[in-house]
């Protein structure tokens, strides 16, 4: 599926996007099922470290093919370690952005001014709660910004004092304990 990369590939358009175990290098990705861009997010990514070098080939690999040559990505500075100013991946050259803001997002580029926008998922996320982010994210017309999506799936750090937010599946319905201990939806 990916050409021409050795990067086990795992990706989802559903909220069931890793049914099986992936490789550790797999790149865990899932994009908006019609590539409308008609959401505040065009898919979801959650990289396995903060080291850009290994991580971008994998994920811009994966984009390219689905959505061709990727020129540019935009990364939040305070995510990852030693961001370069570009990286040569699959024979081209994809220049790196870094800001301080972009707040748990990425920007990728194709083609001049032709911008896709992705949740990226912290690395502490559970399972569970990275593939229900993911395909908040990506769902079709999706307006919940970064730091909803990630406090109502549990993929935010620990706060103390913090006032609980209410647990809700990938299609953003809330749920809570059923009898016996399950939860099911409200």
């Amino acid at each position: 599926m990916v050409p021409n990369h050795s990067t086990a590939f795992a990706w989802g358009r559903s909220p069931s996007l890793f049914p099986r175990p992936t490789a550790p290098s797999a790149v865990r990705l899932t994009l908006e099922p019609t590539l409308a861009r008609a959401g505040m997010f065009d898919g979801a990514w959650w990289p396995h470290s903060r080291d850009v070098r290994a991580e971008l080939p994998g994920l811009i690999t994966a984009l390219s093919a689905h959505l061709g040559a990727i020129l540019r990505v935009g990364l939040d500075q305070d995510a990852w370690d030693d961001i370069p100013r570009s990286l040569t991946i699959d024979g081209r050259v994809v220049h790196i952005g870094w800001f301080t803001a972009s707040d748990d997002t990425m920007s990728v580029t194709r083609g001049l001014d032709d911008h896709f926008m992705l949740l990226v998922i912290p690395l502490w996320a559970t399972a569970p709660a990275a593939a229900a982010a993911m395909a908040m994210a990506a769902r079709t017309g999706n307006r919940m910004p970064a730091a909803t999506i990630l406090a109502a799936t549990g993929t935010t750090p620990e706060i103390p004092d913090a006032v609980p937010l209410p647990a809700v599946d990938a299609e953003g319905q809330r749920i809570q304990e059923a009898e016996g201990g399950a939860a099911g939806p409200v």
